[in-house]
């Protein structure tokens, strides 16, 4: 993730909770590095979303059962993990949602909730806030109608907008998530003009990774000087919400180019220390799939990050996860910039994105390839 609005204006709302949050946390955890884990509890869910990663819809039948994933909960103990985002398909709709994030708070887990907000009546908010649930991301992908018809059902917006205010009510932090295509970007102001009317504290905008049903949409990820628009943009809402004293933070996911045209432009324009940009930059690290983030998979299958599905570093039902944590692929991913290739491999701030492995292997065939989401010229990645 890379928090724009930290990096140009210094605004911090979720993301400041969640670092003191960590802070504490590594007081009784190991200090090696320990990824986040997301775990994909099912497939069901009750939307069809255009972009879906794991093609959710209905329930299968090998999933994870609850014995099980408390056995989950209990390695990732062993392991030291200090946060779990709970997602789908629909959390939600596993009928033993609840023990299980209730456990995972028990263990002194930070829990975080993944969905697309459509069930969360008043009864389930008050049940979220009373078992501690740290944050809620909620799922809208544009205004009404391009949300509607992005996510495969009719009304799902207003059921979602219904979900965040319960969530408000209830004083849980609840961010949006919008997953960025040429379908709906021209919503954008409006939709974080709708979180900053709502109250929402957090605004995250996902890059199209092709993966799942986001394969058959990957015509439809936005152009190389529509990119460059959203981020100009992004900098300049930045400033925005600062000149007008509000407390909202816009973060992008999975494309780290972000962070590398945002520290040119602040250092080209003089408008921040760019030494301290580039150090939040190296802090973060870039890319994080297979190093700070795990997928876990509804079945157990464990891979690199929640987009990369064909990629399988082990089952949970058959392996021991600090003994995949250990296998050589990981420890590569660990070291990605020694291996990239193309554009990627040539880039002077590789160690500070890594690019998507996901997206090179969808069109070149080949993880270490150049991230063809990549928006950067050769001669902003060489200087």
């Amino acid at each position: 993730m890379i928090n724009v609005c930290r990096l140009v204006s210094d605004i911090e709302t979720v993301s400041k909770e969640i670092n003191d949050q960590r802070k504490t946390l590594r007081l009784r955890y190991t200090k090696h590095s320990i990824p986040i884990i997301v775990w994909n509890m099912t497939y069901a869910c009750n939307l069809k979303c255009k972009h879906c990663y794991i093609d959710a819809g209905k329930r299968k039948e090998n999933e994870l059962t609850k014995e099980e994933a408390y056995k989950l909960l209990n390695d990732l103990r062993e392991i030291g993990t200090e946060v779990i985002l709970f997602s789908g398909g629909e959390p939600l709709l596993r009928e033993d949602f609840f023990d299980i994030a209730k456990r995972a708070k028990e263990m002194g887990m930070r829990t975080v909730l993944s969905t697309n907000g459509t069930l969360i009546d008043d009864n389930i908010a008050r049940r979220l806030k009373h078992i501690g649930i740290d944050y809620v991301g909620i799922s809208l992908d544009g205004l009404e109608e391009t949300n509607d018809e992005f996510r495969g059902v009719k009304g799902a917006f207003n059921l979602a907008l219904k979900g965040i205010r319960n969530c408000l009510k209830y004083k849980l932090n609840v961010g949006i998530r919008f997953t960025i295509t040429k379908l709906n970007y021209k919503d954008l102001n409006d939709l974080i003009e709708t979180a900053i009317k709502e109250g929402v504290p957090r605004f995250c905008i996902y890059h199209l990774v092709y993966s799942g049903r986001g394969m058959d949409i990957s015509n439809l990820d936005l152009s190389v000087d529509e990119k460059r628009w959203l981020i100009d943009f992004l900098i300049k809402k930045s400033f925005e919400l600062k000149s007008r004293n509000l407390n909202l933070e816009i973060l992008t996911v999975d494309n780290h180019a972000d962070g590398v045209y945002i520290y040119k432009y602040l250092r080209s324009k003089g408008l921040k220390d760019s030494n301290v940009v580039l150090n939040m930059l190296k802090n973060h690290g870039g890319c994080s799939a297979g190093s700070k983030i795990l997928c876990i998979s509804p079945e157990g299958n464990v891979y690199p990050c929640q987009f990369w599905q064909d990629l399988k570093l082990g089952n949970i039902r058959e392996e021991r996860l600090s003994d995949i944590l250990n296998k050589e692929i990981v420890k590569m991913l660990r070291s990605k910039a020694k291996y990239l290739k193309g554009k990627c491999k040539s880039c002077k701030y590789k160690e500070l994105c890594g690019g998507c492995r996901v997206r090179a292997k969808f069109v070149y065939n080949d993880i270490w390839q150049e991230d063809p989401g990549c928006y950067l010229s050769y001669k902003e990645i060489l200087y």
